[in-house]
């Protein structure tokens, strides 16, 4: 989702998607810290607050909590979206983070990962 966020990026159908409600997006607290410091990192503090206090008005954001840790990733930092993804029921997770292919050999949970290319087609085609 942080790669859309720029009017100037080639996936900002993707944020403006979400904007309009198209879809949507689930996330807990540890996610929305994660995005809040990488969004500071790259565009400043402004821009990270404009941007949690847009998603978080939202009407199509879910809040998650997780009440369990699967530890299906070897990068304990990507568990997180895991967790969320199973604990919100998501039909897809949406990552181009090649860690994630595994989940597809997962029996239970069982995690739908698309690509971002794919997602941005079902936006396209609206049928998610």
């Amino acid at each position: 989702m942080l790669v859309s966020i720029s009017q100037k990026s080639k996936h900002h159908i993707v944020f403006k998607s979400l904007l309009d409600g198209d879809y949507v997006i689930c996330a807990t607290t540890e996610i929305l810290n994660e995005y809040a410091e990488i969004i500071e990192k790259h565009m400043g503090s402004k821009a990270s607050e404009a941007v949690l206090e847009t998603l978080l008005a939202l009407p199509n954001i879910e809040l998650v909590h997780t009440y369990f840790r699967f530890r299906l990733l070897a990068d304990e930092d990507d568990n997180k979206f895991v967790d969320c993804a199973v604990a919100a029921n998501a039909k897809y997770l949406v990552s181009e983070d090649r860690d994630f292919r595994i989940l597809q050999e997962v029996a239970f949970p069982k995690i739908d990962v698309i690509r971002l290319e794919l997602f941005k087609k079902k936006l396209i085609s609206k049928s998610l």
